[in-house]
């Protein structure tokens, strides 16, 4: 299995990055960041690639709404621009895989609403692939909350989406909505490309509908992190990620990358 590249959401920065999104990609560069995944990406492009060029930063991955047009995620920050100009502004900034964050839990209760979710997705990637470009998912907890003829909601729409449609495992969440998160890489094998990094307490209630504020720095909560990176057989992208962060969000990431660097050392 060749070793994961290292790379940070920025939406873990996005107030930074509002504010200064040079100085913001400079410090990540600093910490030893060389690839980031893009959120927020369709409206500055110039301006990431910019950054980019000056810190050599790459965004093999990147986030956008591809599934449900005009959701709201939990954090308010994600509109919805139609497909062809997402694609289009992806392959401007170098971007190979673009990956949907949410489908709202509304849409995970019944199986022709995931039939649906899994159509649409499906349907993104035959047009990504006119860019040259892929399609995947990433999950909250409420895929796995939701359980449809045994199954969990999630596994079930990893079932009906094309094979070219890749997974983004968000391990905080798989977790936190009930998963064990290497048992389940196992069984997805290489259909996951990305897992996002990050840690806390698995306290009773967590949910992104409530988005935590006790996410500690990788390697100090009770996400079994070290055995899920020894589980993915094809993990390509280790993401560091926190939703909310109460210290210094740029020592939470250094703190993270430093824990990353080591386990995939080892």
């Amino acid at each position: 299995m060749p070793t994961p590249q290292i790379s940070v959401q920025l939406y873990s920065v996005y107030g930074p990055s509002e504010a200064d999104l040079d100085g913001t990609l400079g410090k990540l560069a600093s910490i030893g960041f060389r690839c980031v995944e893009a959120f927020d990406f369709v409206r500055r492009v110039d301006a990431l690639k910019a950054a980019f060029d000056t810190y050599g930063l790459v965004s093999p991955t990147a986030h956008a709404i591809l599934v449900e047009a005009g959701t709201a995620t939990p954090d308010g920050l994600l509109d919805t621009p139609p497909a062809d100009e997402v694609f289009a502004a992806a392959k401007a900034l170098g971007v190979g895989v673009v990956i949907d964050p949410y489908v709202p839990p509304a849409r995970w209760g019944d199986l022709a609403s995931v039939e649906h979710s899994a159509q649409v997705l499906n349907e993104a990637a035959a047009k990504a692939a006119e860019y040259g470009l892929r399609v995947g998912y990433h999950n909250h907890d409420h895929e796995f909350t939701s359980m449809i003829n045994g199954k969990t909601a999630y596994e079930v729409f990893a079932d009906l989406l094309d094979p070219s449609v890749v997974l983004e495992l968000d391990l905080y969440w798989a977790t936190a909505g009930g998963q064990d998160a290497p048992a389940l890489l196992r069984r997805l094998g290489d259909r996951v490309i990305a897992v996002h990094i990050k840690d806390g307490p698995m306290r009773p209630g967590i949910t992104a509908a409530q988005l935590p504020d006790d996410q500690v720095p990788a390697g100090r909560g009770d996400v079994p992190l070290v055995e899920c990176l020894k589980a993915g057989s094809s993990i390509e992208y280790a993401v560091v990620e926190f939703d909310k962060y109460a210290g210094d969000i740029f020592e939470g990431i250094a703190d993270s990358y430093a824990f990353l660097a080591d386990t995939l050392k080892a």
